[in-house]
């Protein structure tokens, strides 16, 4: 064998050593991806049902949305016609439940300044009595 040849075996020797050491890593790398794609798989059928239901809940959602602008369209209807109720009653009872109001005030008014009035009377006869016993 001459030097080449040698040289040769020995090249080839340490690329079979490398292909061997690379393949290693390489079936490694392979169940990696094996594993990852099992396991996406799995998240894919798991999510399926996941959506179905999510479905079904917006679904049920929507329903209960549509139900409640009902109820607030009812409210907002009541609102208004107690607003106008409110309008009529103040203007036909408030004025003259104002007036009333008013009327039995001032007549308070004066039935109290004339108790006060009989009573400064009442004391002023009572000194004058009194002056004149003296």
């Amino acid at each position: 064998m001459s030097g080449g040849e040698i040289a040769g075996l020995v090249a080839a020797g340490a690329f079979v050593l490398l292909v061997l050491l690379l393949a290693i890593p390489l079936l490694k790398l392979g169940r990696t991806l094996d594993e990852a794609t099992l396991a996406i798989r799995k998240t894919h059928e798991g999510a399926a049902p996941i959506l179905a239901d999510a479905q079904g809940t917006v679904t049920q959602l929507n329903l209960q949305l549509e139900q409640v602008e009902g109820i607030a369209k009812n409210v907002n209807s009541m609102t208004t016609n107690v607003a106008a109720m409110t309008n009529i009653v103040s203007s036909t009872l408030g004025s003259p439940l104002i007036k009333t109001a008013a009327f039995t005030y001032g007549v308070r008014k004066a039935v109290n300044e004339r108790r006060d009035a009989d009573a400064a009377k009442a004391a002023r006869r009572k000194r004058r009595a009194a002056r004149r016993e003296r």
